[in-house]
Protein backbone atom coordinates (compact mmCIF):
# COMPACT_ATOMS: atom_id res chain seq x y z
CA UNK A 1 0.00 0.00 0.00
CA UNK A 2 1.38 3.40 -0.99
CA UNK A 3 0.70 6.59 0.98
CA UNK A 4 -0.28 9.69 -0.99
CA UNK A 5 0.11 13.41 -0.30
CA UNK A 6 -2.34 15.61 -2.21
CA UNK A 7 -1.30 19.25 -2.69
CA UNK A 8 -3.51 22.17 -3.60
CA UNK A 9 -1.82 24.81 -5.80
CA UNK A 10 -3.05 28.39 -5.22
CA UNK A 11 -2.48 29.41 -1.61
CA UNK A 12 -0.61 26.19 -0.84
CA UNK A 13 2.27 25.60 -3.24
CA UNK A 14 1.83 29.04 -4.83
CA UNK A 15 1.94 31.85 -2.30
CA UNK A 16 1.69 35.62 -2.54
CA UNK A 17 -1.05 37.78 -4.01
CA UNK A 18 0.43 38.26 -7.50
CA UNK A 19 -2.11 36.00 -9.26
CA UNK A 20 -5.00 37.46 -7.28
CA UNK A 21 -3.99 41.02 -8.17
CA UNK A 22 -3.72 39.92 -11.81
CA UNK A 23 -7.31 38.68 -11.58
CA UNK A 24 -8.39 42.02 -10.10
CA UNK A 25 -6.57 43.91 -12.87
CA UNK A 26 -8.29 41.81 -15.54
CA UNK A 27 -11.66 42.51 -13.94
CA UNK A 28 -10.92 46.24 -13.89
CA UNK A 29 -9.67 46.18 -17.50
CA UNK A 30 -12.55 44.19 -18.91
CA UNK A 31 -15.58 45.41 -16.99
CA UNK A 32 -17.15 48.73 -16.07
CA UNK A 33 -16.23 48.86 -12.39
CA UNK A 34 -16.10 52.06 -10.40
CA UNK A 35 -12.72 53.72 -9.79
CA UNK A 36 -10.97 52.37 -6.72
CA UNK A 37 -11.76 48.70 -7.34
CA UNK A 38 -8.09 47.64 -7.16
CA UNK A 39 -7.62 49.66 -3.98
CA UNK A 40 -10.64 47.97 -2.37
CA UNK A 41 -9.20 44.57 -3.29
CA UNK A 42 -5.82 45.49 -1.79
CA UNK A 43 -7.44 46.71 1.43
CA UNK A 44 -9.39 43.47 1.80
CA UNK A 45 -6.27 41.41 1.05
CA UNK A 46 -4.50 43.22 3.88
CA UNK A 47 -7.36 42.34 6.21
CA UNK A 48 -7.19 38.74 5.03
CA UNK A 49 -3.46 38.56 5.73
CA UNK A 50 -4.14 39.90 9.22
CA UNK A 51 -6.70 37.15 9.81
CA UNK A 52 -9.52 39.69 9.94
CA UNK A 53 -11.42 38.80 6.76
CA UNK A 54 -14.45 36.59 6.28
CA UNK A 55 -13.54 35.72 2.69
CA UNK A 56 -12.21 32.25 1.79
CA UNK A 57 -9.16 33.54 -0.06
CA UNK A 58 -7.97 36.26 -2.40
CA UNK A 59 -9.93 34.94 -5.37
CA UNK A 60 -13.10 35.01 -3.29
CA UNK A 61 -12.29 38.63 -2.40
CA UNK A 62 -11.93 39.69 -6.04
CA UNK A 63 -14.94 37.69 -7.23
CA UNK A 64 -17.19 38.92 -4.44
CA UNK A 65 -16.20 42.58 -4.79
CA UNK A 66 -16.63 42.32 -8.56
CA UNK A 67 -20.07 40.77 -8.18
CA UNK A 68 -21.05 43.52 -5.76
CA UNK A 69 -19.86 46.05 -8.37
CA UNK A 70 -22.20 44.52 -10.93
CA UNK A 71 -19.72 42.43 -12.94
CA UNK A 72 -21.53 39.46 -14.47
CA UNK A 73 -20.63 35.82 -13.91
CA UNK A 74 -19.41 35.56 -17.49
CA UNK A 75 -17.20 38.65 -17.25
CA UNK A 76 -15.72 37.45 -13.96
CA UNK A 77 -14.95 34.04 -15.47
CA UNK A 78 -13.38 35.64 -18.54
CA UNK A 79 -11.24 37.90 -16.35
CA UNK A 80 -10.05 34.92 -14.32
CA UNK A 81 -9.13 32.99 -17.48
CA UNK A 82 -7.16 35.99 -18.80
CA UNK A 83 -5.35 36.33 -15.51
CA UNK A 84 -4.18 32.72 -15.63
CA UNK A 85 -2.35 33.34 -18.91
CA UNK A 86 -0.24 35.87 -16.97
CA UNK A 87 0.71 33.41 -14.24
CA UNK A 88 4.41 33.51 -13.42
CA UNK A 89 5.02 36.69 -15.46
CA UNK A 90 5.78 40.14 -14.07
CA UNK A 91 2.02 40.75 -14.19
CA UNK A 92 1.27 37.81 -11.89
CA UNK A 93 4.35 36.97 -9.85
CA UNK A 94 4.11 33.61 -8.10
CA UNK A 95 6.24 32.69 -5.11
CA UNK A 96 6.69 29.41 -3.29
CA UNK A 97 8.50 28.19 -0.20
CA UNK A 98 12.27 27.95 -0.02
CA UNK A 99 13.73 24.55 -0.92
CA UNK A 100 10.46 23.26 -2.36
CA UNK A 101 12.29 20.93 -4.74
CA UNK A 102 14.32 19.26 -2.01
CA UNK A 103 11.24 18.89 0.23
CA UNK A 104 9.29 17.22 -2.58
CA UNK A 105 12.23 15.04 -3.56
CA UNK A 106 12.49 13.67 -0.03
CA UNK A 107 8.73 13.22 0.37
CA UNK A 108 8.59 11.45 -2.97
CA UNK A 109 10.90 8.72 -1.70
CA UNK A 110 8.14 7.33 0.52
CA UNK A 111 4.87 8.81 -0.78
CA UNK A 112 3.02 9.34 -4.04
CA UNK A 113 2.84 13.11 -4.66
CA UNK A 114 -0.34 14.40 -6.28
CA UNK A 115 -1.32 17.90 -7.40
CA UNK A 116 -5.07 18.57 -7.33
CA UNK A 117 -6.23 22.07 -8.18
CA UNK A 118 -9.43 23.71 -9.32
CA UNK A 119 -7.32 25.94 -11.56
CA UNK A 120 -6.90 25.16 -15.26
CA UNK A 121 -3.56 23.90 -16.51
CA UNK A 122 -2.96 27.29 -18.14
CA UNK A 123 0.01 28.89 -16.40
CA UNK A 124 0.31 26.29 -13.65
CA UNK A 125 2.38 23.80 -15.63
CA UNK A 126 4.78 26.55 -16.69
CA UNK A 127 5.18 27.72 -13.09
CA UNK A 128 5.90 24.18 -11.90
CA UNK A 129 8.52 23.90 -14.65
CA UNK A 130 10.05 27.23 -13.64
CA UNK A 131 10.34 25.97 -10.08
CA UNK A 132 11.85 22.73 -11.40
CA UNK A 133 9.31 20.54 -9.61
CA UNK A 134 6.75 19.35 -12.17
CA UNK A 135 8.46 15.98 -12.45
CA UNK A 136 8.33 15.54 -8.68
CA UNK A 137 4.59 14.86 -8.93
CA UNK A 138 3.32 11.41 -9.77
CA UNK A 139 -0.07 12.81 -10.77
CA UNK A 140 -1.20 16.26 -11.93
CA UNK A 141 -4.94 17.02 -11.84
CA UNK A 142 -6.32 20.35 -13.08
CA UNK A 143 -9.87 21.76 -13.02
CA UNK A 144 -10.69 19.13 -10.40
CA UNK A 145 -14.07 20.56 -9.45
CA UNK A 146 -13.56 20.62 -5.69
CA UNK A 147 -15.08 19.63 -3.41
CA UNK A 148 -16.90 16.86 -5.32
CA UNK A 149 -14.05 16.15 -7.72
CA UNK A 150 -11.55 15.95 -4.89
CA UNK A 151 -13.68 13.39 -3.10
CA UNK A 152 -13.51 11.12 -6.15
CA UNK A 153 -9.72 11.43 -6.28
CA UNK A 154 -9.29 10.80 -2.53
CA UNK A 155 -11.59 7.80 -2.72
CA UNK A 156 -9.28 6.18 -5.28
CA UNK A 157 -6.06 7.07 -3.49
CA UNK A 158 -7.18 6.02 -0.01
CA UNK A 159 -8.05 2.56 -1.37
CA UNK A 160 -4.33 2.22 -2.05
CA UNK A 161 -2.95 3.55 1.25
CA UNK A 162 -2.95 6.46 3.73
CA UNK A 163 -3.67 9.92 2.34
CA UNK A 164 -2.79 13.42 3.53
CA UNK A 165 -4.51 16.37 1.83
CA UNK A 166 -2.94 19.83 2.05
CA UNK A 167 -4.70 23.09 1.25
CA UNK A 168 -5.69 26.58 2.34
CA UNK A 169 -9.50 26.30 2.07
CA UNK A 170 -10.91 23.70 4.42
CA UNK A 171 -14.27 23.33 2.67
CA UNK A 172 -12.74 22.66 -0.73
CA UNK A 173 -9.27 21.21 -0.10
CA UNK A 174 -9.66 19.25 3.12
CA UNK A 175 -13.26 18.50 4.13
CA UNK A 176 -13.84 15.96 1.32
CA UNK A 177 -10.63 14.17 2.32
CA UNK A 178 -11.41 14.19 6.04
CA UNK A 179 -14.87 12.76 5.35
CA UNK A 180 -13.20 9.75 3.71
CA UNK A 181 -10.76 9.18 6.57
CA UNK A 182 -7.72 11.00 5.19
CA UNK A 183 -5.43 13.21 7.23
CA UNK A 184 -5.45 16.94 6.56
CA UNK A 185 -3.07 19.89 6.71
CA UNK A 186 -4.42 23.46 6.68
CA UNK A 187 -2.13 26.30 5.59
CA UNK A 188 -2.56 30.03 5.10
CA UNK A 189 -3.26 33.24 6.94
CA UNK A 190 -6.34 31.89 8.71
CA UNK A 191 -4.95 28.44 9.54
CA UNK A 192 -4.05 29.28 13.14
CA UNK A 193 -7.54 30.51 14.05
CA UNK A 194 -9.84 28.49 11.77
CA UNK A 195 -12.36 26.57 13.95
CA UNK A 196 -11.93 23.27 12.12
CA UNK A 197 -10.43 19.93 13.07
CA UNK A 198 -7.31 19.07 11.06
CA UNK A 199 -4.28 16.85 11.55
CA UNK A 200 -1.78 19.70 11.26
CA UNK A 201 -1.79 23.40 10.47
CA UNK A 202 0.68 26.19 9.75
CA UNK A 203 1.00 29.69 8.35
CA UNK A 204 2.58 28.22 5.21
CA UNK A 205 3.72 24.91 3.80
CA UNK A 206 7.22 25.74 5.04
CA UNK A 207 6.02 25.47 8.65
CA UNK A 208 4.84 21.91 8.03
CA UNK A 209 7.77 20.37 6.15
CA UNK A 210 9.16 18.49 9.20
CA UNK A 211 5.68 17.16 10.05
CA UNK A 212 5.12 16.13 6.44
CA UNK A 213 8.32 14.10 6.47
CA UNK A 214 7.25 12.46 9.74
CA UNK A 215 3.82 11.67 8.32
CA UNK A 216 5.22 10.20 5.11
CA UNK A 217 7.75 8.02 6.91
CA UNK A 218 5.17 6.75 9.39
CA UNK A 219 2.56 6.10 6.71
CA UNK A 220 5.04 4.27 4.51
CA UNK A 221 6.16 2.00 7.33
CA UNK A 222 2.63 1.02 8.30
CA UNK A 223 -0.25 -0.63 6.50
CA UNK A 224 -2.72 0.45 9.18
CA UNK A 225 -5.15 3.34 8.86
CA UNK A 226 -3.56 6.78 8.39
CA UNK A 227 -2.79 8.98 11.38
CA UNK A 228 -5.84 10.66 12.82
CA UNK A 229 -6.43 14.12 14.22
CA UNK A 230 -5.46 12.85 17.67
CA UNK A 231 -2.05 11.64 16.59
CA UNK A 232 -0.26 14.50 18.33
CA UNK A 233 0.80 16.25 15.14
CA UNK A 234 -1.73 19.07 15.22
CA UNK A 235 -0.48 22.42 16.39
Amino acid sequence: MAPSIVFDFDGTLAIGHGPVRAYAACVADGAAVEPGFIERVDAELARYDAGASSYRDGYDIVGSLAEAAGVSDGDRAAAYERSRTRLGSDLAVVDTIADLDSALERLGRTARLVLATNAPETGVAAVLDAWGVRDRFDELHYTVGKPVGLARLIERLIAEGPVLAIGDIFEFDLAPAAALGADTALVGATAATAPVSVTMRGRSLADLVPDLHTWAASAASSTSAPLGAGSGIER
